[in-house]
């Protein structure tokens, strides 16, 4: 798994800048709303504008790298995430930073959904192989983020977007150098595709269970560090140790526990596991070694999740790759954006508790999805080519222009 082409490393790097993009952010929420006066449902708005552009971009990516190609898509990309970030580190008011994170949405929504079909389609191994690669460098990302998020936040809560455009500055020369030029599709996509593919009912389940496990998600990541009260460094630790306990599951965990018990089953226990967790963090939200205790178990749940939902999207939709991910993005986005808002808006006007109890019953009801969609996945543990494979066949109905 290893042992890929430059090209892959080149792409997963950046992905690991692009993924830093999450959790930077979190450190420094309670930070800009002192410094800006804003409430935590105004300050969370920055999650919820940056999740609902990526959602809805996730719909166009693929028409736009079906006709640019996947390189130029990528390093789009990039460009826009380094303008976005730098713009919202110049901002002096809550409604700026939230419109330069739609931006930065923007941006990572052309990179991420075509950074996973390239990588996919460009490393050696199994298909597999190549998404706990992805997930690696999600994990990686992740993990760094909240650090350096800290670190530049301890500064100033503008230090975070400034280092981000510098390290998506060498991602654009990384990918520019190492990146082959790639080939683009004969059939131009279009944007009924990922439509059309979420009429596949386990790609619709699939999708439907990562926008409710995705709710859950980043209401812990976009609550927590309000009821936890500390200062950017203090979070950025926490979720800088549950950025490597979600990097060691997705990579090391995950596929022990789908070799032994299946994808579905391990998905379903992980899901309870993760309700369970939030539950406990609903009860003792005024704990602080509580909250923080259990920030860094969801990661070793997240990276279970991330891992295997990946990997049956990829394996279960008879669509294209690229427009499998979009849609499957598309839906699953949509709890990410609306959760963090929510979530800011339930402890403001009820109390601290309410927000992890929502969290939980959207990470409960996803476990029930996905057991009602499991009657539609049932070769998803099935026996898959290698991609070398599938990359012939792939070369074999894709034209040789340049992007």
């Amino acid at each position: 798994m290893w042992h890929q082409p430059k090209a892959v490393w080149a792409v997963a790097f950046a992905c690991v800048v692009a993924f830093m993009g999450i959790g930077l952010v979190d450190p420094i929420l309670k930070p800009i709303a002192d410094n800006l006066n804003a409430s935590p449902s105004q300050v969370s708005l920055l999650f919820t504008s940056y999740m609902a552009v990526m959602g809805v971009a996730m719909l166009v990516t693929g028409v736009v790298a079906s006709r640019i190609g996947p390189k130029r898509t990528l390093l789009l990309g990039l460009v826009i995430i380094i303008a976005g970030a730098g713009l919202a580190g110049m901002s002096d008011t809550i409604g700026q930073i939230v419109g330069w994170r739609a931006l930065w949405g923007l941006g990572n929504a052309l990179f991420i959904a075509t950074a996973l079909a390239t990588i996919v389609n460009s490393a050696q191994g199994s298909v597999a192989q190549a998404i706990i690669l992805y997930e690696a460098a999600l994990g990686l990302g992740i993990a760094v983020g909240p650090l350096v998020g800290g670190l530049l936040g301890s500064l100033s809560w503008r230090g975070p977007f400034f280092g981000v455009s510098v390290l998506m500055a060498v991602a654009v020369v990384v990918t520019a150098l190492l990146l082959p030029s790639t080939p683009r599709a004969v059939r131009a996509t279009t944007l009924a595709d990922p439509f059309r593919a979420l009429a596949h009912r386990g790609l619709l389940g699939v999708a439907i269970t990562a926008l409710l496990y995705n709710f859950g998600f980043f209401t812990l990541l976009a609550f927590t560090p309000f009821p936890l009260d500390m200062s950017a460094y203090g979070i950025g630790l926490i979720f800088f140790g549950w950025g490597l306990a979600l990097a060691f599951t997705s990579v090391f965990v995950a596929p022990r526990l789908q070799r032994r018990f299946g994808t579905i089953r391990t998905l379903w226990v992980n899901l309870l596991l993760m309700t369970a967790t939030l539950v406990a963090m609903a009860v003792w939200t005024d704990h602080k070694a509580v909250l923080a205790g259990c920030v860094v178990i969801a990661g070793l749940f997240i990276g279970v999740n991330n891992t295997l939902i990946t990997e049956t999207v990829m394996k279960a939709s008879p669509v294209e790759r690229g427009v499998a991910s979009a849609a499957y993005s598309f839906v699953r986005f949509s709890g990410a954006a609306l959760a963090p808002w929510l979530a800011g808006m339930l402890g403001e006007r009820i109390n601290a508790h309410v927000p992890f109890w929502v969290g939980a019953g959207a990470v409960l009801l996803a476990a029930g999805v996905l057991a009602a969609t499991r009657a539609h996945l049932p070769d998803i543990d099935a026996p898959e080519p290698e991609i070398d494979e599938l990359s012939d066949h792939a070369r074999a109905v894709t034209v040789g222009n340049d992007s």
